[in-house]
């Protein structure tokens, strides 16, 4: 049901729109002049705006300028008098979707507000293409190495399942990114995911977080809270850190994985989850096990396709192509021209030893563009690198 706001100083006007627009299903507010009804446009989300041109306070013009000024998308109407025209003529080149003349034709008026909606959502649509468009494009996998190919092809391989994977790998070499595009490739894409860092979460609160909880289940539970696994009902929840999980939430995921069932701290009820589980770690879990603080139980549950990511020393044919996406990626977000680096400062590059892998490298070439010269040198690197 679309939200619409009609903004009139003309009481009947107002309520003869609003009985019309209502009888047709819309949910509809209004407003007596322009002060008052931007302020309800700020605070509400509305798909249409049908706002008279003449009005006290604030006109409607003053109210597309305002909405323009401040970046407040929603289609606009204009209600227009007779000498008027020509004033609605300009708002609708300022921007405005369309103007109506008084008095009202009620035909015109309801073919007006459902073309006015059509564009809003074709719109709205085109905007989530992209941003879908973009992310991938931030998602992807950058790199030719053998190393990182293999680990595409295991993408490839295991997204479309619902198989488990366990990924592996130092800090930094993008374990997180793996998981996304295990996602994104996966026929749960249009779910949700959702990831938790269990090494971020205190102990005594990650049962919570993964599983919610009741009202009054301990004494800051204000109120019911559903939990990380319900949260990804029909996508993925990638657990990263799982090796630094606390002996108790550990159980209750190895339940979780092998009855598809939950149950929130401070209840007895179960609730029936479809969640792919996907992990990744960068302790030696068998190590863990062996020395009692990981479970082998659930170390098998989840680990059904082991991934390792390599480390960037073992590939640092690598890095003149993440130096380039960095450089590109990062210049973007900061509104600058690209930085060009000379080839000798790329082989610089690839002789420092990486111990943060990507991360690191990614935060260099970030303090290369803001400290280097015009094109990044092999001294800016020697003088800013090892800093």
């Amino acid at each position: 049901m679309a939200n619409i706001l009609i903004i009139d100083d003309d009481r009947p006007i107002r309520t003869s729109l609003t009985e019309v627009l209502e009888y047709e299903k819309f949910k509809v507010d209004s407003a007596e002049d322009g002060a008052s009804g931007l302020k309800m446009l700020k605070a509400g989300k509305y798909d249409l705006l049908l706002c008279d041109i003449k009005m006290p306070k604030m006109d409607g013009m003053e109210v597309l300028d305002k909405l323009i000024e401040e970046n407040i998308e929603v289609p606009v109407v204009m209600i227009s008098g007779h000498g008027d025209i020509e004033t609605a003529v300009t708002a609708v080149k300022k921007g405005a979707f369309d103007f109506i003349a008084k008095p009202l034709d009620l035909n015109r008026l309801l073919v007006t507000v459902r073309n006015a909606l059509d564009k809003n959502e074709l719109v709205s649509e085109t905007k989530q293409l992209r941003k879908k468009v973009y992310k991938s494009k931030l998602n992807e996998i950058i790199g030719e190495a053998k190393a990182i190919q293999e680990v595409k092809e295991m993408i490839m391989k295991v997204a479309p399942t619902d198989a488990r994977v366990l990924i592996t790998g130092e800090n930094g070499t993008g374990k997180e990114l793996v998981a996304l595009n295990l996602h994104q490739h996966s026929e749960r894409n249009k779910a949700p995911f959702v990831e938790v860092n269990c090494a971020a979460i205190p102990s005594e609160l990650i049962e919570s977080e993964l599983f919610g909880h009741e009202k009054g289940a301990f004494t800051s539970a204000i109120k019911q809270k559903k939990g990380k696994f319900e949260q990804a009902e029909g996508g993925t929840l990638f657990l990263d850190e799982i090796g630094d999980m606390s002996a108790s939430a550990q159980a209750k995921v190895l339940r979780a994985l092998q009855e598809n069932k939950i149950s929130r701290v401070g209840s007895e009820k179960d609730i029936s989850v479809n969640v792919r589980v996907l992990a990744a770690t960068n302790k030696d879990l068998k190590k863990e096990i062996e020395e009692g603080r990981f479970r082998e139980d659930l170390y098998h549950r989840l680990s059904v396709i082991l991934i390792k990511v390599p480390a960037l020393r073992e590939r640092k044919a690598d890095i003149p192509l993440l130096a380039d996406y960095f450089l590109d990626k990062l210049s973007k977000e900061n509104g600058h021209p690209k930085k060009a680096i000379s080839d000798k400062a790329l082989k610089a590059l690839e002789q420092f030893e990486w111990t943060g892998n990507i991360r690191e490298l990614r935060n260099v070439i970030e303090r290369l563009i803001i400290l280097g010269g015009a094109e990044i040198s092999e001294s800016d690197v020697k003088q800013y690198v090892q800093a």
